[in-house]
C-alpha cells in the first residue's frame, strides 16, 4: 500500500499509515470484541501493531471464554495479514506465553518483544507493551494477578452499576475510568509509568515511544520526547493512528461511531455491517474454538 489520505471517502473506510491496538483481553468478559471487529473492518493501514495483552492467557487459564467475535477478531487480523498489511505483535504480560516466540512468523504476522517504526516525517518510536516498566508486574507478580481480580471485579460492578443507570436514563460511567482519574496513588503511578517509559525512550535514542498496559491512551510531549499510548478495548475503546505525513492521533471509536458502550458491556448487540461490504464468514464459523485453533496453527507448528 502506499501513502493515502485518511479517509477514502467513496466506501467510507478510514485509510492511515500505521495503527497500533493493545489490551483487547480476548477470552474475558470485558473485551469490546464486537467494537473492536467494527474497527478493523472500516480502517485500512501499511502497518498494524498489537502491542500487548491482545489474548489474555492469565484468564483463559482459569476459565476459558471465547465466543464467536473474539474468534472473529482474529480472523480479520489474519485476513489483513494476508492481504498484505504489515502486522507484528509485541505480546504483553497476560499474553507473555509468546514471548518464547519472538521473531518466529505465524500466519503472516510478525512476533517482536519490542520495535522501533519509522514514522513518515522520519521520526522513529520504540514500541514496547510497558509491563517491563510495572515493579508489581516485574517483582511481585502475584500481587499484579491479585490487582487483575480486582479490575475484574471493578468491572463486574461497573456492568451493573450501570444497567441500573440505563433503566434510570443515566449516562455510561466508568468506575476504573474515575479511580484512575481521582485517586492520588493511581494518577502518580500512571504518571510515573509515562516517565518510565519516556527515560526508555531517551536512552535508546529515539523519538518517541508507543505503548499500552494501564488502559490510559494518552499522546503527549515529555520534555523531548512523544509519549504515546493506545488506552484499551475493555473501557475505552481506542487506537492510536499515524497519517499519511507521519502525524498521530488518538481514536476513541466508540465516540466517533456513536456506539453505546451499555450494549458493549452488556454483550446485547453487534455493530451495524455496511450494506455496500459485507464482511465474509470466517472460516470454521459455527466452532469458535476450531476457528481459534485454525488461527493459531502456524505458530503452534512453529513451537514443536
Amino acid at each position: 500500500m502506499g501513502s493515502q489520505t485518511s479517509m477514502t471517502m467513496m466506501t467510507g473506510t478510514r485509510t492511515y499509515r500505521s495503527i497500533w491496538i493493545s489490551d483487547v483481553h480476548l477470552g474475558t468478559r470485558g473485551c469490546k470484541a464486537e467494537f473492536l471487529l467494527d474497527f478493523l473492518k472500516n480502517t485500512e493501514s501499511d502497518y498494524l501493531y498489537l502491542v500487548g495483552d491482545i489474548i489474555d492467557g492469565w484468564r483463559l487459564r482459569r476459565s476459558w471464554y471465547w465466543p464467536q467475535a473474539h474468534n472473529d477478531v482474529v480472523q480479520k487480523v489474519l485476513r489483513k495479514a494476508r492481504k498484505g498489511t504489515k502486522v507484528t505483535f509485541v505480546p504483553g504480560n497476560h499474553d507473555e506465553f509468546a514471548r518464547e516466540y519472538t521473531e518466529y512468523n505465524f500466519g503472516e504476522i510478525v512476533v517482536m518483544d519490542e520495535v522501533v517504526h519509522e514514522m513518515a516525517d522520519g521520526r522513529r518510536f520504540l514500541i514496547m507493551h510497558g509491563d517491563q516498566f510495572d515493579g508489581v508486574v516485574k517483582y511481585a507478580k502475584w500481587l499484579a494477578h491479585l490487582g487483575d481480580h480486582a479490575y475484574t471485579a471493578a468491572l463486574v460492578l461497573n456492568h451493573w452499576f450501570n444497567w441500573c443507570g440505563r433503566k434510570l436514563g443515566f449516562d455510561y460511567w466508568s468506575l476504573s475510568a474515575y479511580l484512575k482519574n481521582k485517586v492520588k496513588n493511581a494518577v502518580q503511578f500512571i504518571n510515573r509509568f509515562e516517565e518510565a517509559m519516556a527515560e526508555v525512550a531517551r536512552q535508546r535514542g529515539v523519538e518517541g515511544v508507543i505503548c499500552g498496559h494501564i488502559h490510559h491512551a494518552e499522546l503527549r510531549q515529555i520534555d523531548t520526547i512523544t509519549y504515546a499510548n493506545d488506552g484499551d478495548w475493555v473501557e475505552s475503546c481506542t487506537a492510536l493512528v499515524e497519517h499519511a505525513d507521519g502525524q498521530l492521533e488518538i481514536i476513541r471509536w466508540a465516540e466517533s461511531r456513536q456506539l453505546s458502550l451499555f450494549d458493549g458491556q452488556l454483550g446485547a448487540a453487534r455493530p451495524k455491517q455496511s450494506a455496500q461490504s459485507p464482511e465474509p464468514a470466517c472460516e470454521f464459523s459455527s466452532s469458535p474454538m476450531r476457528g481459534f485453533l485454525k488461527s493459531m496453527g502456524s505458530f503452534v507448528r512453529l513451537a514443536r
